[in-house]
């Protein structure tokens, strides 16, 4: 006979080494494996895309996710000397994983080519112009505020500026503001994980200010806007949300900062859908 001693009712067995080593693995492929720069494109795109009434939203949001998995998945496999001193759980990954990173390039750069092929002349440009800052991204992003800059308003394009390109019509000016307020508020934060924090001119606590603040404006932003664009205020509130309780940290950087972008671009489909 087997004796067991009694179990609390109730209670629940502490997880297995085995299971906390899967849980891990399984939010550092969430966090460092593109999967967010992808799905945040994808989702962007289709919201301004819908406020926008571009005709095949869904496509050109193919074209941003497959081109933030190309731009992303570039950078972090060609600077991973450089990455190791500012980002080393995300580094580690790409390189356990390199293989598998690399062939996910090469497909998102087959559907890239396939929805770009006969675009729109205007369309197609644009997404060149903001693969090739991608490209110098790793030239540039030690310079924290230029770093800021240019990103936040290649987001900005290619979400918002490419689906009005392509057939759009309405107030991108508006939408253009709203996203680039949400990532620059996301670009400032990044910032501010332990690792990248010498990258900062200033104090720490002076640029989570300007952070949360940016957020701030952007649902501020969204809610001075026409009433077709209020959906578009979850994406600001989520990241607002993110930095309130903002840790300097890289997963909490990925997971929950990077994170809250895709969430609140997910929200704003939930809410254009019920509208």
């Amino acid at each position: 006979m087997n004796i067991t001693s009694p179990r609390k009712v109730g209670a629940s067995p502490s997880a297995s080494p085995e299971d906390r080593r899967l849980r891990s693995a399984s939010l550092d492929a969430l966090a460092f494996a593109n999967v967010l720069p992808a799905g945040l494109a994808g989702a962007l795109t289709i919201a301004a895309g819908q406020a926008l009434s571009t005709p095949a939203p869904l496509r050109w949001a193919a074209a941003a996710a497959s081109g933030g998995v190309v731009i992303y998945g570039l950078d972090r496999l060609r600077d991973q000397a450089l990455d190791r001193a500012t980002s080393p759980l995300r580094t580690a990954f790409v390189a356990r994983h390199s293989r598998a990173l690399w062939a996910s390039i090469a497909v998102a750069a087959c559907i890239l080519l396939t929805t770009l092929w006969r675009a729109p002349a205007g369309a197609a440009a644009l997404y060149v112009g903001v693969g090739a800052i991608g490209l110098l991204h790793r030239r540039l992003k030690h310079l924290a505020g230029l770093k800021t800059l240019y990103v936040s308003l290649a987001w900005t394009l290619a979400t918002a500026g490419a689906p009005y390109l392509a057939g759009g019509a309405g107030p991108v000016l508006e939408i253009g503001a709203i996203f680039f307020a949400s990532v620059a508020a996301n670009l400032i934060a990044s910032n501010l994980r332990d690792d990248e924090a010498p990258l900062l001119l200033g104090p720490p606590a002076r640029a989570l200010c300007l952070a949360r603040g940016m957020a701030a404006v952007g649902v501020a932003l969204a809610l001075g806007a026409p009433s077709a664009l209020t959906p578009l205020v979850w994406i600001p509130t989520a990241e607002l949300v993110a930095l309130a309780f903002f840790r300097p940290t890289e997963r909490y950087g990925h997971l929950a900062v990077d994170g809250a972008l895709l969430a609140g671009a997910l929200a704003t489909l939930v809410h254009q859908a019920l509208a």
